[in-house]
């Protein structure tokens, strides 16, 4: 499990394509303080393996499935990427759970300034807009963010200096793909919904009992 809140930017010092996977070898610096083989890292918001290490990076493999659903199949020699470290339990959760499964893609569609803030827009995969609500929690490349705007086909964020300076955002174009991950809550409450429904033709599960717990 991860924070959402970005340790350092590192950089893809190489990329070893494979037939359906890759090799990515990271260099960072501060997560280097503490790291093990077989440590989980999210990159970009992906949990990836550590597998081997040196003083300044680290290697992970990256399979079919996370190169299909992720940005990872874009990255390069010399691309920013954002780093964490799995979360300490005897630390402060800054951010949001975040699991580093990334459930889709977005396209940032526009980049604006508001003041000393800027603001983000993105489309995302049909499937995934269901889950992206207003104020709520949403990782963007790992960055542990709040919803400010959503619609039918995209949503907003609006970022504060230190969070465009911290992470790979301040890098970031229109037109560039991110990794979006939901909120797990949302993601469970429908299971549970469609689960109740298909075992027994209805569910005992209601809008009114969803808000009166909290949902």
């Amino acid at each position: 499990m991860f924070t959402g809140i970005i340790e350092e930017i590192g950089i893809i010092e190489n990329v070893k394509r494979n037939n359906k996977s890759s090799i990515l070898t990271i260099q960072g610096e501060k997560i280097f303080e503490d790291i093990h083989i077989g440590d989980s890292i999210s990159v970009n918001g992906v949990c990836l393996t550590v597998t081997t290490f040196s003083n300044e990076t680290f290697t992970a493999d990256v399979m079919n499935e996370t190169l299909n659903r992720s940005s990872l199949k874009n990255l390069k020699n010399g691309s920013y990427v954002n780093l964490e470290r799995a979360m300490s339990v005897n630390g402060r959760l800054g951010g949001h759970i975040v699991s580093g499964h990334i459930d889709g893609t977005g396209k940032i569609v526009k980049i604006e300034k508001d003041d000393n803030a800027i603001w983000y827009t993105m489309t995302v995969e049909e499937n995934l807009i269901k889950y992206i609500v207003e104020k709520g929690s949403i990782a963007i490349d790992g960055i542990s963010l709040t919803v400010a705007k959503v619609n039918e086909k995209k949503f907003s964020v609006s970022i504060i200096p230190h969070t465009a300076q911290e992470t790979i955002l301040s890098h970031r174009l229109v037109g560039d793909i991110v990794n979006i991950e939901n909120d797990v809550i949302g993601k469970y409450v429908e299971k549970l919904i469609t689960f109740e429904k298909s075992k027994k033709g209805e569910s005992n599960i209601t809008m009114d009992l969803l808000i009166k717990n909290g949902f």
